[in-house]
C-alpha cells in the first residue's frame, strides 16, 4: 500500500510561495512602488476630503451670508420705515405748532379788545383813549373822573390768568372845560366851567399765548367786580 504525505507537500508549497512573495517585496524597487502607492492614495484621500469639506464649508458660509443679507434688508426696511415715520411725526408737530402760533396771533388782538371792553364796561366813567402795542408790552391811555376807578381798572387787569402782567399805573390830574355847564352858572361862578379829571397811563406786559385760555377774560371781571362790593 502506498503512503503519500500530503501535509509535507502542501507545507512545502506554501513556504515556497511565501518565499517568492518575500523575495518580490523585499526588493528595493518593490518597496518603493508600494510606498508610493500608499502615499499617493493617502494624499489623494486627504486632498479629496479637503476639497469636499471646503465645498461644504463654502456652501454653509454662502447660506449663512444669504440669511444675514436677508436680515440686513429686513432691518434696513424697518429703519427706513422708522425714519419715514419720524419725518411724518415731525411734519405733523410742525403743522400743529404753526396752527397754534396762528391761532394765538389771531386770538391775541381780539382777546385784548374783548378784555378791554369787559373791563371798561364794569368801571363807569372810565374812558380809554388809545391802546398801543410795543413788542411784548401794551400801553393804555385814558381818563377817569376819580383815581379809585383807575385803581379798579388796574386790579381787573391783574386777574387775567397771565394775559396782562407787570402793571405800572401813572396818573395825573388835569382841569378840562365842562361844556355842559350853563352860561349863567359860568357867569356867577368862573370855576363852574372847569372839570377836574384823572389822566392815566397803564403799562403792562402782554402774553398772546394766554389769550387762548377761556378764563383769561372771564375771571378778571368777576375779580374786579368784587372790589366795589367790598
Amino acid at each position: 500500500m502506498l503512503k503519500i504525505n500530503l501535509l509535507n507537500s502542501v507545507t512545502e508549497r506554501q513556504v515556497g510561495t511565501i518565499d517568492v512573495v518575500d523575495q518580490k517585496i523585499g526588493s528595493a524597487g518593490s518597496r518603493f512602488l508600494v510606498l508610493t502607492l500608499v502615499v499617493g492614495f493617502l494624499t489623494f484621500a486627504v486632498i479629496g476630503w479637503d476639497i469636499v469639506s471646503s465645498r461644504m464649508a463654502k456652501s454653509a458660509a454662502e447660506a449663512e451670508l444669504q440669511v444675514q443679507k436677508e436680515k440686513e434688508q429686513q432691518l434696513q426696511a424697518v429703519i427706513d420705515e422708522q425714519k419715514d415715520l419720524e419725518q411724518r411725526i415731525n411734519a405733523i408737530d410742525a403743522r400743529i405748532e404753526a396752527i397754534k402760533k396762528l391761532r394765538s396771533s389771531q386770538a391775541g388782538p381780539s382777546a385784548v379788545l374783548e378784555a378791554m371792553r369787559e373791563r371798561t364796561a364794569m368801571v363807569p366813567g372810565l374812558y380809554l383813549e388809545s391802546v398801543e402795542q410795543k413788542g411784548d408790552n401794551l400801553e393804555f391811555k385814558g381818563s377817569s373822573p376819580d383815581e379809585s376807578q383807575v385803581t379798579q381798572f388796574g386790579r381787573s387787569l391783574e386777574f387775567s390768568n397771565g394775559l396782562f402782567s407787570n402793571l405800572n399805573i401813572e396818573t395825573k390830574r388835569e382841569d378840562v372845560v365842562n361844556n355842559q355847564a350853563s352860561t349863567i352858572a359860568m357867569t356867577n361862578n368862573p370855576d363852574a366851567g372847569k372839570l377836574q379829571i384823572v389822566r392815566f397811563t397803564v403799562k403792562c406786559a402782554y402774553t398772546p399765548s394766554k389769550a387762548a385760555s377761556p378764563n383769561a377774560s372771564n375771571n378778571a371781571p368777576a375779580a374786579g367786580q368784587s372790589q366795589p362790593a367790598k
